[in-house]
């Protein structure tokens, strides 16, 4: 960096300019977004959609939140969420750490079997899906949502977590087990602390997709009780679709926490994700 600022002060300047440049395209949307949520909607269609409000209606907000019944969705979001990524963290190492460390004659077909999962889309499995949860009386309930959350999250999990233990020296485990360590006390006190940057990049992974997820539940569930925040935000492009400023507060709202997540964790989102990838 130090030689290309002594150097080549054109490359440098070429390099803040593109810098620059992507910053602007990635905040302006949700700078103009958040903009939008305090217009009203007559507002928005009479006038630019490039101007600042006329008037800054705040009410869009909590009428908003009130009509689609976000403290529901939001906890449900929320537990969603939490049992997903510690299902999926508890579940991936624990079968990373077989797949890694214990080997036998059936370990390269039961791993191969999860990691397929990779190539699965959400749409591809969703008919089937849908079918079984009927048939096993799962349908429009939390464990016929969180299942295939679970389900769709483990295979990466797996891959990344079997890739991580296996950078692990074997002699660490074989020390432990000299010592009378059990297979429990080592996955526990040995492995587990280990591995714990490519667990952030698992956690990172499955925050993010659960949190935001929209078609597996709007398939899966009924009830409004049970249904999370990107299903109460697509609500406003319905039958109130023609309320844009309620909308655009919607977006607002379900975008937030993501946004806090990053803001809160993004030292350990940026090392999880370079740890894990290095050592994968």
């Amino acid at each position: 960096m130090a030689d290309i600022r002594k150097n080549n002060p054109i490359a440098m300047l070429t390099m803040y300019a593109i810098v620059i440049t992507f910053t602007i395209l990635a905040i302006y949307p949700i700078f103009w977004l958040v903009v939008q949520s305090f217009k009203t909607s007559q507002d928005y269609m009479v006038s630019s959609k490039l101007s600042m409000p006329k008037t800054w209606f705040y009410l869009n907000y909590p009428l908003a939140w009130k009509s689609a019944d976000f403290t529901n969705l939001t906890l449900n979001s929320i537990f969603y969420t939490f049992v997903t990524v510690v299902t999926i963290i508890i579940l991936s190492f624990l079968a990373g750490f077989a797949f890694a460390k214990l080997p036998s004659r059936i370990t390269p077909f039961i791993h191969g079997s999860f990691i397929i999962g990779i190539l699965l889309t959400i749409q591809s499995i969703m008919v089937p899906l849908f079918l079984m949860m009927n048939a096993v009386g799962l349908y429009d309930t939390r464990l016929g949502v969180l299942i295939p959350y679970i389900g769709i999250g483990l295979p990466m999990a797996i891959y990344l977590a079997t890739e991580y233990i296996k950078g692990i020296p074997n002699e660490v485990i074989e020390s432990a087990r000299i010592d009378g360590a059990k297979y429990a006390h080592i996955f526990a006190r040995i492995i587990l602390p280990m591995a714990a940057p490519v667990a952030t990049t698992v956690a990172i992974l499955a925050v993010t997709n659960t949190w935001n997820e929209f078609m597996l539940i709007n398939m899966l569930v009924s009830r409004n009780e049970l249904r999370s925040l990107p299903v109460g935000i697509q609500k406003f492009s319905g039958t109130l679709g023609s309320d844009y400023g309620k909308q655009f507060a919607a977006l607002v709202i379900g975008m937030i926490p993501m946004i806090i997540f990053y803001a809160i964790f993004r030292n350990q989102l940026s090392k999880g994700v370079s740890a894990g990838a290095i050592k994968g």
